[in-house]
């Protein structure tokens, strides 16, 4: 098994959604542009939130496994995949790349 990279790539923002239809939340979420986190294995990484993991866990474990070219090409490199989380008011579009390390 080998180990993932996962690059925060995009975060959008949808002020109108959320003013029309989320509650006030204090910490929505703690996801930057440019951060990066190591998947070991299949393991989520520490400081990766939860549901953007419950998201792409699926295809950091193919990933992770040797497998890849999703959907019959879809990515131009056939070792990774772009995955959003599943915030509808700002979702974070993330790079998922497989890694030639060895996972722990």
């Amino acid at each position: 098994m080998k180990k993932c990279r996962i690059t925060a790539i995009r975060q959008a923002r949808y002020d109108d959604l959320i003013e029309k239809y989320e509650n006030p939340i204090e910490h929505p979420c703690d996801i930057r542009e440019g951060m990066v986190f190591v998947a070991n294995g299949h393991k989520r990484p520490e400081g990766l939130c939860e549901s953007a993991w419950e998201s792409m866990s699926p295809f950091v474990l193919t990933l992770a496994c040797g497998g890849g070219d999703f959907f019959g090409g879809w990515m131009k490199n056939k070792k990774s995949a772009m995955i959003s989380c599943n915030d509808g008011f700002r979702p974070v579009s993330f790079l998922i790349e497989a890694l030639d390390e060895d996972a722990d």
